[in-house]
């Protein structure tokens, strides 16, 4: 399903090349529900946008989505298979000048689908959120928690098979945090969407994921499977994981303050 073979992403800075990602090689399968896991600063956040190129990895860098090269893409290809690929970001990224239901329509706007689907889609992807009521209603009139529910809808509008999520869960408080951990994992089960997330939340990982990769300094430093009982982890992050599995809203920043 995902593919991603000696993936590197550095950025020119004032202070010299920065080099955020470096040599990360994974494989994600269908349906996974796949964490990335680390430290502000580790690079998660940078190797999730070279999924669907929204950060254009370096040469030499492979990123295959749905048997797809998407470095090989010309831009007209690229923005046909993004269609494929939801986003939910960690600030919602919604248009303040749209309605839920008109944010939720905008993707499916710019694939060039009739307002008849639009409207059937919207109303769809409103239900799975349980936001119905909602639908007419402006972003500046909802909560945190049901902002996010609206851009999951709208990362949902195009029935795509892969939806990355970048630290989804980091802007709104633990009650809601378990609700939208709950759509993710409802929405894996239901449709079998390939999910990938990015948190410092362990138990965000603990909640919902399958399989986890642990990234420290840009390199992915270990990789398993949380129902895997043999696996002896290596890194101090991935022992802290693993005994806090049990636990319910411990952070990273905890471990990090006893260490």
């Amino acid at each position: 399903m995902i593919t991603l073979e000696n993936v590197s992403k550095t950025f020119i800075t004032p202070e010299g090349k920065l080099r955020a990602v470096s040599s990360v090689s994974l494989e994600i399968e269908e349906s996974d529900v796949y964490g990335i896991i680390g430290f502000s600063g580790a690079g998660k956040s940078t190797l999730l946008r070279t999924i669907n190129l929204l950060e254009k990895p370096d040469p030499g860098s492979t990123v295959i989505v749905n048997g797809q090269n998407l470095t090989r893409l010309s831009e007209g290809e690229l923005n046909r298979a993004r269609r494929s690929i939801g986003m939910v970001f960690q600030h919602f990224n919604l248009l303040n000048n749209r309605t839920a239901a008109a944010n939720i329509s905008f993707p499916m706007e710019i694939a060039g689908k009739s307002k008849a689907e639009r409207l059937r889609r919207v109303e769809e992807c409103l239900e799975i959120v349980g936001l119905l009521d909602k639908a007419n209603t402006y972003p500046a009139k909802l909560s945190g928690g049901q902002k996010q529910r609206v851009a999951i809808a709208r990362a949902l509008a195009n029935e795509p098979k892969v939806l990355l999520c970048d630290e989804p869960t980091s802007s709104v408080d633990p009650q809601m945090t378990s609700t939208l951990l709950g759509f993710l994992k409802q929405i894996n089960r239901m449709f079998g969407i390939t999910i990938v997330l990015v948190t410092h939340e362990v138990a965000a990982v603990n909640a919902i994921c399958n399989k986890v990769a642990v990234m420290e300094s840009g390199r992915v430093v270990e990789r398993f499977e949380l129902s895997d009982k043999t696996f002896a982890p290596k890194s101090n992050l991935a022992r802290f994981l693993l005994q806090d599995r049990l636990g319910s809203f411990n952070y990273l920043n905890d471990y990090a303050a006893s260490a």
